[in-house]
């Protein structure tokens, strides 16, 4: 009687090996003629035989699975038949289809990142934080996906996962410095990024190039404190927000970007006073930041300081020259004079000879204001600044100027 069970088991035994083959065969000969729903078919009559299968027949139907559902662009399915195929033949010692399902997961996460790249470019940002953090997930080498991820989530105003990607980031100490390897292209004499140690180094030896340079990326740590703050402040987490700038500046007390972070804070929470410290304190750093001075000409123009909102501009320009809203901002502080002016024309309606006396004298900061926003339009031009030197050539009556300047803030304007 026990001999007759132990053949019964045998039995069954062998058929489920002959049943796990022919599936096997059925989904290999639908991929050859890319029939993925054939394949993922018997892909799956095959799983519920999985138990039974002896290692050689267990790698091929991972490696099958992971081939149907790339097919069928079901990343996520074939990125954890992936996953099973490396981890099983990694146990087992057996690489028969590790090399060939590497081979295929590359082209795989090329393709995903270039679906996450169109998704983006298309401002498809849910589905491409999702693609982004795929193609992570399937080289976990390229940590910056996962940046990427973030950033796509957070435009989506999906922050619940914007926030969950910057603190994996943090767990794991990324940074986003990498090192760029440049060199001069010996016929447009134009530095390149060519890729790679190994390719640049190639180039050069072939006297393609020249004067070959290694640089580093900045630091996205700030960045990702920053987004994080932000984040928990749009959430109503303020003192989080607070609490993790200030727990990351104690870890870089002189990164800019940090300092600014906390000073954007302070700046949303309307508290000018904090803001204004943390700018000057930067400004110690960073003596040579234009944008910095900029920012302490905005505090110091809201606090009435005009004088002092004028330096501030004129030393962002000094630092840079195009700078055009420096020069846009620094014609409104010289424009804020206009006001007194105007209330003094409208106390003296009747009074013509004091009215055009004020007239002129309202010209005359036209005048003075109308280089800066020359400069404003010339370096950074906007429907602002057209419409700003529209008027001014209007009360200047400098009529070909209007004209110029009525025609095209209509043509901007519609």
């Amino acid at each position: 009687m026990k001999t007759k069970v132990l053949a019964l088991a045998f039995g069954l035994a062998t058929l489920s090996t002959f049943a796990q083959k022919n599936e096997l065969k059925a989904a290999e000969k639908a991929l050859k003629i890319k029939d993925y729903p054939t394949a993922i078919t018997a892909i799956s009559s095959a799983q519920s035989l999985i138990a039974n299968m002896d290692d050689k027949i267990k790698g091929k139907f991972y490696f099958l699975k992971a081939q149907a559902f790339y097919g069928k662009k079901d990343f996520k399915t074939a990125a954890n038949a992936f996953e099973n195929l490396f981890n099983f033949e990694n146990e087992t010692g057996k690489m028969r289809y590790t090399e060939m399902g590497t081979t295929l997961q590359n082209q795989m996460v090329q393709e995903v990142y270039q679906l996450a790249s169109d998704q983006y470019t298309g401002q498809d940002y849910k589905n491409a934080s999702d693609s982004f953090y795929l193609t992570y997930q399937l080289s976990k080498a390229d940590t910056i996906f996962i940046y990427n991820a973030a950033v796509s989530s957070s435009l989506a105003k999906d922050y619940d996962n914007s926030l969950k990607y910057y603190k994996e980031l943090q767990d794991i100490g990324y940074t986003g410095i990498s090192k760029i390897y440049y060199a001069t292209n010996k016929s447009s004499d134009e530095k390149e990024d060519l890729g790679d140690e190994k390719n640049r180094d190639l180039q050069v030896k072939l006297g393609l190039y020249k004067d070959p340079v290694n640089e580093l990326t900045e630091s996205k740590t700030g960045d990702i404190i920053k987004n994080v703050a932000y984040i928990l402040k749009s959430q109503g987490k303020i003192e989080e927000a607070l609490v993790a700038v200030g727990e990351a500046r104690k870890a870089y007390p002189k990164d800019i970007n940090l300092i600014l972070t906390h000073a954007d804070i302070y700046f949303q929470l309307k508290n000018m006073e904090k803001y204004g410290e943390l700018i000057e304190l930067a400004i110690s750093i960073d003596p040579n930041n234009p944008q910095l001075f900029f920012n302490l000409g905005v505090i110091s123009f809201n606090d009435g300081k005009v004088e002092e909102a004028r330096k501030n501009y004129e030393k962002a320009i000094e630092l840079k020259e195009d700078y055009g809203d420096a020069y846009l901002n620094l014609a409104i502080v010289i424009m804020n004079q206009e006001k007194e002016i105007v209330d003094e024309m409208n106390n003296n309606l009747s009074d013509f000879d004091k009215y055009d006396e004020l007239l002129l004298k309202q010209k005359g900061v036209h005048k003075q204001a109308l280089p800066y926003l020359e400069k404003a339009d010339k370096y950074s031009r906007s429907i602002n600044t057209v419409q700003f030197l529209m008027n001014i050539y209007q009360t200047l009556e400098m009529e070909e100027k209007a004209t110029e300047f009525t025609d095209l803030y209509r043509e901007m304007r519609d």
